[in-house]
């Protein structure tokens, strides 16, 4: 497994200039080449900070991700009291959550450990709590019960609370989270540990839990520092997509005995179709795996599956982030949603070119999937366990124009 970068100059610097403003960084620890920058599509906050290890919006190879995973859990306090809930943030942190809890399983060998993933997906168990992410152009998480007796027992007797997201610029959407999930009944709660891939908040942080003062509260994150955000005088006017009210899908995810979102206290089982691996043949071949929105976990497991195999293999997943052009994001897709959501779906750094196959996982119908996504890529798909050779799935999408690439202008980081 490849190590990571670890070590950077102290108080390290670094800067970008976006058509909003001026983003201004210190890097205390950890190595700036785990992420790089981009401008969001969003008048809430315009700036984003894209991982070069997450394996969203930079195609990454999953032993890069395995080893981020690792390192995170590693860095969980020893002596957190069980049980412990583990939260993922949707959608942009579904899967790194699922792969702490992962490793945090095979390191430790718990079994009081429950994972249950924030959402924006309805499903039909009930809803535990819900929150906001006030910056996000989609604000309204949810949070549902976990689906089996055993999960749900160790939810209501949980006293550590590990809340994991790909980075943090304030604390604000962890103090939502753990008030949220508070209020709903996690009254046993001693611990609450913030776990991140990037930590811009700075060690002026305020309290995570300003009302709940006989609650401990640690962090952990690979990479450190504070940043500073100065507004262009003549910032361009961004317009919200239409994407923020929380709406029930007509397209409802295939069920899952196992899935994160409606908990998961076990390490999920790696399954290959047959038919994929008779499809790839005998040679290793270069290959992108990707999935979709929340649906990341099971794809993740899949492609570390085909790199375990020899295959070259590289993994990302599509979002409903509006991202400009620019800086990390050099092009990307935009598409309809998979879920019926009526809302914009995309996807970024992915060349059609650059791979000798590419293999979409879905965790809806196949024809759900905009065909515009589907003739661009001219990709194989997995819906579930179910493999979809890219020659029926070409069949199926006669006559359908490809998705238009969009490609940045600016040089290239």
């Amino acid at each position: 497994m490849p190590d990571l970068p670890r070590a950077a100059a102290p108080s390290a610097t670094a800067s970008c200039r976006l058509e909003a403003g001026l983003l201004r960084l210190t890097v205390d620890a950890g190595d700036p080449r785990l992420f790089g920058f981009a401008e969001r599509n969003n008048p809430r906050r315009a700036f984003l900070f894209v991982s070069n290890i997450l394996g969203r919006h930079v195609p990454v190879s999953p032993a890069v991700m395995r080893a981020a995973f690792t390192r995170l859990a590693c860095t969980l306090p020893a002596d957190l009291p069980g049980p412990l809930a583990m939260t993922g943030m949707a959608e942009t942190a579904v899967g790194l959550g699922a792969g702490v809890h992962d490793a945090w399983l095979d390191r430790t060998g718990r079994g009081d450990t429950l994972y249950l993933a924030t959402t924006r997906a309805q499903f039909q168990s009930a809803r535990l709590t819900s929150f906001r992410e006030d910056h996000s152009h989609a604000s309204e998480h949810l949070v549902h019960l976990p689906q089996h007796p055993y999960d749900r027992d160790l939810l209501a007797r949980a006293r550590s609370l590990v809340m994991i997201d790909d980075e943090a610029s304030s604390g604000n959407t962890f103090r939502n989270l753990a008030a949220s999930l508070l209020g709903a009944g996690l009254t046993r709660i001693e611990r609450v540990h913030t776990l991140v891939l990037t930590d811009w908040s700075g060690p002026a942080a305020a309290p995570l839990l300003p009302h709940h003062p006989g609650i401990a509260v640690t962090r952990t994150a690979l990479l450190a520092g504070s940043f500073s955000w100065t507004p262009a005088d003549d910032a361009p006017a961004r317009t919200l997509p239409d994407a923020d009210l929380l709406r029930e899908g007509r397209i409802p995810p295939l069920p899952r005995p196992d899935d994160g979102r409606l908990g998961r206290s076990r390490r999920t089982q790696v399954h290959l179709p047959a038919g994929l691996i008779d499809a790839l043949g005998p040679l290793p071949l270069c290959l992108l795996v990707l999935g979709t929105g929340e649906h990341v976990w099971e794809p993740f497991l899949l492609a570390e599956g085909l790199e375990r195999l020899g295959h070259d293999v590289r993994f990302g997943a599509t979002t409903r982030s509006p991202i400009l052009p620019g800086h990390a994001i050099r092009r990307g897709y935009a598409f309809r949603d998979h879920e019926g959501l009526g809302i914009a779906n995309y996807l970024y750094n992915v060349d059609p070119a650059t791979a000798d196959r590419i293999i979409l996982c879905t965790d809806t119908a196949l024809d759900a999937v905009d065909p515009r996504l589907l003739a661009a890529l001219r990709a194989d798909v997995v819906v579930g366990d179910t493999f979809h050779p890219r020659e029926d799935v070409a069949r199926r999408t006669t006559g359908a124009v490809p998705a238009e690439a969009f490609v940045a202008r600016d040089t290239a980081p």
